[in-house]
């Protein structure tokens, strides 16, 4: 009940805040770029607060559970993409006037019909970046209230359209301000308080992985799916009917719906394809799904870090500022804002290693944060922050949600149809209803995964785009045409390829799962080529003097 008391305040919170930009959203400039008038501070905590999403505040802890040191490399890239934001990005892109990437892609090239593109590449990359935060929050609130999972997508999608729609970008920008606070301050408590809390043991197990991992208590475990799991040493659990069942070493498979309780001190089983949560795989500091753990995390960091310099509702915030000096200045204090957090999740995913490890055979790794607190702290002070956590994690949803909608309806309304402020409201409606229709059947894949999704499209398009048309006069409107059509091809194809279909073992695997490497040069050299066999417009040393010129 406190949890959702927590939660609740969170909503009603945002609301009132997202409400009160009401007055100042009256023409396109004010609802998409706050009539360029927000502040340095207040922008640069608006920014982390959209970017710090379901991915920093769940996926990240379980992701560190599931697969292992390597995937504290996620933290790396979202904070390194900023710092490629403002050594190539930020100055240019404020100086060009433009509202939003399509914008910017008709005043360097001239085009109507690519504007209408990039629209298009734009809506790919909200949905698939929407996607895991109202999954997020449906698996949340079904976790700390025990409502279905569609009631939490249905109630983010509400309130963060609701909040937008009324007060546009100004909102945007208070809600997620307040956001970053809460999600600060509700993430980092409970996690200092769970590490002084723990004693000097259970931190040794924690910062020991190779000391292997049992069941702390007790524990049951009811398999949602068809599971194969592995066991090291023979293990007695017992079966829903009281009857006790040995289990020998070696590979066992269960059925969906089976519930089994292991006993305390037993050794934790590990799931057919993931790495043992004490062995040397998980241990590696690099990231290995596949085999090849080297490309990976190349491929990895190339789509987040890159990834972050082509997503739309980043590069839309950076027209908020006064002029293109401040922009840089509020993308080094985001840097900073970003390096404090990420200090914190890391905490939920060690620890739970130890003290949750049945999350990994429950596929519920996503929800390690929250199920953590009560786990370690029994009684009302856990419960207390299960709260916290769950109100924290509530407001990344609906922080980086109200940008992603933002930048979605300039998509739909202003890229696509020229519309005015009432169609920019009623695409950030129609926005949300699709956003939640798909996350309705996405209950079960990784937060990360559909995230990295949606950076690596970005990388492969926008990315190449923006670097291309700033800093070399030569890109033509074909040249421009084709890397956007190659790089979203290939980069939706291989990831959607994936997750949906299946794959052939070895190399092929993980260039279909991690196809940044390839995707990135391959849309960069197609822009590059088409363009040396093609006219670049007569006005384009006017156009890049003018994204360079004080």
């Amino acid at each position: 009940m406190i949890s959702v008391l927590a939660i609740g305040l969170v909503l009603v919170t945002s609301l009132v805040i997202g409400i009160y930009g009401v007055r100042a959203a009256r023409s396109t400039s004010d609802f998409l770029v706050a009539s360029r008038r927000v502040s340095p501070n207040w922008n640069a905590l608006a920014i982390a607060g959209e970017y710090l999403s379901a991915a920093s505040v769940l996926g990240l802890s379980g992701l560190l559970l599931k697969n292992g040191l390597g995937t504290m490399w996620y933290a790396v890239g979202f904070c390194a993409g900023y710092v490629a934001v403002v050594a190539l990005v930020a100055g240019p892109m404020r100086r060009s006037g433009a509202f939003t990437v399509p914008d910017f892609a008709e005043y360097r090239l001239g085009a109507p019909r690519l504007r209408k593109l990039c629209g298009c590449v734009v809506l790919v990359i909200m949905l698939l970046y929407l996607v895991p935060q109202f999954k997020g929050a449906g698996v949340v609130l079904a976790l700390v209230s025990g409502t279905p999972y569609w009631v939490g997508v249905v109630l983010a999608g509400m309130v963060v359209s609701g909040s937008i729609a009324a007060g546009g970008m100004r909102s945007a920008t208070y809600v997620q301000a307040f956001h970053y606070v809460v999600k600060l301050l509700f993430i980092a408590i409970p996690a200092v308080y769970l590490v002084a809390h723990a004693g000097a043991d259970l931190r040794a197990q924690a910062l020991h992985p190779e000391w292997g991992t049992h069941f702390a208590q007790t524990t049951p475990v009811e398999f949602t799916v068809d599971t194969t799991f592995g066991l090291d040493e023979p293990v007695t659990v017992t079966a829903p009917d009281g009857a006790r069942v040995d289990l020998e070493a070696g590979d066992h498979t269960v059925a969906e719906g089976t519930r089994l309780v292991f006993p305390a001190g037993a050794a934790v089983p590990h799931p057919e394809g993931l790495p043992d949560l004490g062995g040397e795989r998980w241990s590696t500091p690099l990231l290995d799904s596949g085999g090849y753990p080297l490309f990976e995390t190349w491929s990895t960091l190339l789509a987040i870090t890159l990834g972050c310099m082509g997503l739309p509702h980043v590069i839309m915030r950076f027209h908020t500022s006064p002029s293109a000096r401040i922009a840089r200045r509020v993308a080094v204090g985001v840097i900073a804002l970003l390096g404090l957090f990420y200090l914190f999740p890391v905490v939920y995913g060690l620890l739970g290693r130890v003290l949750t490890p049945h999350l990994v055979l429950l596929q519920g790794t996503d929800t390690v944060a929250v199920v953590l607190p009560a786990q370690a702290v029994p009684g009302a002070v856990g419960t207390i922050l299960t709260a916290l956590v769950a109100a924290g994690a509530f407001g990344a949803f609906l922080s980086t949600s109200s940008g992603l909608l933002l930048a979605l309806a300039g998509g739909l309304s202003h890229d696509l149809f020229q519309g005015s402020v009432p169609r920019l409201r009623l695409a950030v409606a129609v926005g949300a209803c699709v956003a939640v229709l798909l996350a309705l059947p996405a209950e079960k894949i990784d937060i990360n995964v559909l995230v990295v999704w949606a950076f690596t499209v970005a990388a492969s398009t926008f990315c190449p785009l923006l670097v291309l048309g700033i800093w070399w006069r030569r890109l033509t409107l074909p040249g421009a045409a084709a890397g956007l059509a190659v790089g979203g091809v290939t980069a939706t194809g291989a990831v959607g390829w994936s997750l949906l279909l299946p794959t052939p073992p070895g190399w092929a695997t993980v260039l279909l799962a991690q196809p940044a490497a390839w995707t990135i040069p391959l849309a960069f050299a197609t822009m590059a080529v088409v363009s040396w066999l093609t006219r670049p417009p007569d006005w384009a040393e006017h156009a890049v003097l003018r994204l360079h010129s004080p």
